[in-house]
């Protein structure tokens, strides 16, 4: 049998603390106005379990929107040259 040839080895990407902190700040915002709605069912309706289920809907809802807007921004220049070499490798003899 024939063996594969092995992949060109790639420098390991290593992103820069903010892009790593990037999620959890998506995510506590998302937490903050899940908080905030519960906190307005809360002094509304005086239920507290209303106002539980109120929060989680609206941090789900958060969630989504926020990943959502997160998706339609324009992609930065090192994402479009990563999909490029996706799209078209230099060397087209490891290409799978």
């Amino acid at each position: 049998m024939t063996q594969t040839p092995e992949p060109a080895s790639q420098n390991p990407v290593t992103p820069s603390r903010r892009d790593r902190l990037r999620p959890l700040e998506l995510v506590g915002f998302a937490g903050v106005l899940a908080v905030f709605a519960g906190l307005i069912v809360l002094m509304a309706t005086r239920d507290i379990l209303l106002a539980a289920i109120s929060l989680g809907i609206a941090f789900i809802a958060s969630v989504i929107m926020v990943a959502l807007v997160g998706l339609g921004k324009k992609p930065s220049q090192e994402d479009i040259v990563a999909r490029g070499d996706l799209q078209h490798p230099e060397d087209d003899k490891n290409w799978h």
